[in-house]
This record gives C-alpha cells, structure tokens and sequence, in this order.
C-alpha cells in the first residue's frame, strides 16, 4: 500500500457491518465512527507504525475511549515480532491494533481498553538473582565494546584468571580460590571455549581463554567496565 487512503475503505467496510456511520478526516481524527448513543470510534490510519502514530492514537484519547491504529500488515522475517510487540503496546496504552492485508481484508488484534500486564514471578527473581551475582557495573547501561557481561561471563573470567596465575588447577581450588560455587561444571561446560580438561576434574586454560582475558579485561572485578 502506498497511500492512507488504501487503508480507509476496507476498516470503513469493517465497522460499518457493526452498524457505525463511518467519515473520514473528522477534525484531526483519520477516521470517526458513531453509532446511536455508543461512544464514537476514532481510527488513525498509517502506512507504517511510528512513535508519531502513538502521540497521535493517544491525544484521541481526550475524545473516546475507543481509539484505533491502522495500518498494513507488515511482512518479512521481523513481521510476526513486530505485531506481537506493537499489539502489546497498543494494550499497554489502551488502544486497538487493526491491521489491513493486501486484499483488503481486515484484522482487528485487539481493542481499546484497560491493560495491567500479569507479573513474571519467575523473570523477576532471576533478573533480581542476576543482579546480585554482578560483580559492580560493568555495563554501565549498556553494552560494552564486544557485548553484555553477565554475571556468568564474570565468574567464567575469575576462573580464568586464576587458571592464568595457578595453571592447570582442580576445580575445587578454583572454587575456593575465586569464590565461584560453581566453577567445576562452568569449566567442564565450557561455554565460551575458554577451558581445557588435562585430568579428572583438572582443568587448564585454552588459548581461548588467554584471549578472553584480553577482551574483557576488567569487566569481572568490581566496579570494572
């Protein structure tokens, strides 16, 4: 679709089977529907989602609680992504998301009204677990120059940097060495290629690993970056 006025028939044809009076370009709204006493219907119509659609949608809030976004149905790898995200956007700001097929078919994936998402128990204590394993900030907000450090990644580094001064090592020295419970099954899994098992529950340090401690100089101590 190449222009806002390919959207507007067919959500027009949509809502007046439901018995609205649809016109376009009422005032500032796209579209405005109203049916006997009910509250009107606004529909804003793009060609694409924009944070602009959102000021608009929620500005025709002032006017009815019935406010819609419209626009194309997006295609490509990234479509099914973004119509998950912007429909949970729409709930969180008690909009409705229509969104209009090449054929002109119509698909309404939600309606305007009151939203309060259920709380992830289970993500909220692993984000607040996460959390207090990090050692500092290394973050800062963001990402570092090659990516996130976890609190993984930082106990995955103390192990290494000891294995670096100690050489080969059993794991529980290296546990009791590092403070990292874990140690002997984050070097037998070996996730980041930065270990070697030279003897039962013996490991040693790969080249890997020697590279790793370059990379992420810094990033596991405290207050590191």
């Amino acid at each position: 679709m190449e222009r806002e006025s390919e959207l507007y028939a067919p959500v027009k044809s949509l809502l007046e089977k439901q018995g609205y009076t649809v016109k376009g370009e009422v005032g500032a709204a796209d579209l405005v529907a109203v049916r006997g006493d009910d509250p009107p219907v606004i529909v804003e119509l793009k060609l694409r989602i924009t944070l602009s659609l959102f000021h608009q949608a929620c500005a025709r809030l002032k006017l009815t609680d019935h406010v819609y976004v419209a626009v194309p149905k997006p295609t490509g790898k990234t479509a099914r992504r973004a119509l998950k995200d912007n429909r949970d956007l729409c709930r969180r700001l008690g909009l409705g998301f229509i969104v209009v097929l090449p054929d002109g078919r119509v698909e309404v994936l939600c309606d305007p009204g009151p939203y309060a998402p259920r709380k992830n128990r289970k993500k909220s204590d692993h984000l607040l677990r996460e959390f207090g394993a990090l050692r500092g900030d290394p973050n800062e907000g963001g990402a570092t120059r090659h990516g996130i450090v976890t609190a993984y990644r930082q106990d995955a580094l103390a192990c290494a940097a000891y294995l670096a001064e100690a050489g080969p090592s059993r794991g529980r020295d290296v546990a009791a060495a590092t403070g990292v419970a874990r140690a002997t099954g984050l070097m037998r899994d070996n996730h980041y290629g930065w270990f070697e098992k030279v003897a039962t529950g013996v490991y040693d340090l790969s080249e890997a690993g020697r590279d790793g401690l370059v990379h992420w100089a810094y990033s596991w101590e405290p207050g590191g970056a």
